[in-house]
Order: structure tokens, then sequence, then C-alpha cells
């Protein structure tokens, strides 16, 4: 989505918060009037991307696509599946006592296929609401899981995540695990 143009509004009874709306094409940034040029273009470029990742995100109905997966791959509905503006240190988080799904509207943008493993992760969650071998069996049943891990650890680290966090099917995994093993013919050979 792009902008006709943006419009700063300084308000002097404003004191922390910045909010944003859209009208006739135009954004409307509403900032505290003690803000600096440089906080207000922070804000400014902040409020632009939250638009354009919600316009992308809008595009796909999340409730129709969690309940195709759902009856493809033998999980339960859930009660709701919805976008989100603040998870931004995950993709998604599932609340299995509601039976609801949330999904970063990080992910507005990507293929399908990558917001289909995050959608079947979560609903593996209405299973098993850990994150133990029964529930990676679950999840591992979608065929491109390691495709889509590897997509979003390469997002996070653009973004200055960290990736072994994020979708480690190790919950003792830390950054030394990222180690690929040498074949087995080489065995504990030093390689110099």
């Amino acid at each position: 989505m792009t902008f006709d143009e943006v419009r700063i509004l300084r308000s002097k009874n404003r004191r922390k918060t910045v909010s944003s709306r859209l009208i006739d094409g135009v954004l409307e940034v509403s900032i505290p009037a003690w803000m600096s040029k440089a906080e207000e273009a922070r804000w400014v470029d902040e409020m632009r991307k939250r638009f354009e990742r919600k316009s992308a995100s809008s595009e796909v109905d999340l409730n129709e696509r969690a309940a195709r997966l759902a009856r493809r791959y033998g999980l339960p509905t859930p009660s709701s599946v919805r976008w989100v503006s603040n998870q931004q240190t995950r993709w998604g988080s599932c609340s299995t006592q509601e039976r609801s799904i949330r999904i970063s509207d990080r992910l507005g943008k990507v293929p399908l296929w990558v917001l289909d493993s995050v959608l079947i992760h979560e609903l593996a969650h209405l299973v098993h609401a850990d994150h133990s071998p029964k529930f990676w069996a679950v999840v591992e049943r979608y065929p491109k899981l390691a495709r889509a891990d590897g997509f979003l650890e390469g997002m996070a680290y653009a973004s200055g995540q960290p990736t072994w966090l994020d979708n480690s099917h190790d919950s003792a995994a830390g950054p030394e695990d990222d180690l690929v093993d040498a074949p087995p013919e080489l065995g504990q050979q030093p390689l110099w």
C-alpha cells in the first residue's frame, strides 16, 4: 500500500502515544508536540509499515485457512484466528483455554506455505499444549516444515532477532547447536 501523502499532527495534549489513521489516501500520524524531527521520522516510518502490514494481512482469511488446514491434517478447529501487531519476537501464539490463535502481522506478506506452517504449529498446540515429541510429531506432518522454518529463520536474522529460539524442535538448543555435524565417514578426524 502506498500513501499519497503523510500529514503530521502535533498535539500538546498528547503526552506519550502515537497514533495514525488513513483518510482518503492520506496517512495522518498524531504525535506529541515535544517529539524531535528524528523521532517524528521514525514514527512516520513505523506507522507506514504498520499500515502496509495490515493491508497485506487483510488479504488472507485466517479463520478459513486455519479451518481448511485443520480438516486436512485432522486437527481441532480453533474458535478464532486473527492477525495481531504486538508480536515482535514470535510468529504466532495459541491460547489453549480459549482455543484462539494469534498470528503476527509480520507474516502478512510471506508465501502462503510459510503462513500454513505457522498455523499448523499453533493448531498442534490445541492437541499438545507443549513442545513435546508428540507435539512435534503432529507439526512434522506438514511437508514444507523444514523449508518454512528456513524462511522464518532468514526473516528473523534479517530483522536482528535470535533465530535459534523461534522454531527449535529441541527445547535445549542454543546457538552452538547450529553447527552441522560432520558426515559419519569423517568421524572425529581433524579436518585440516
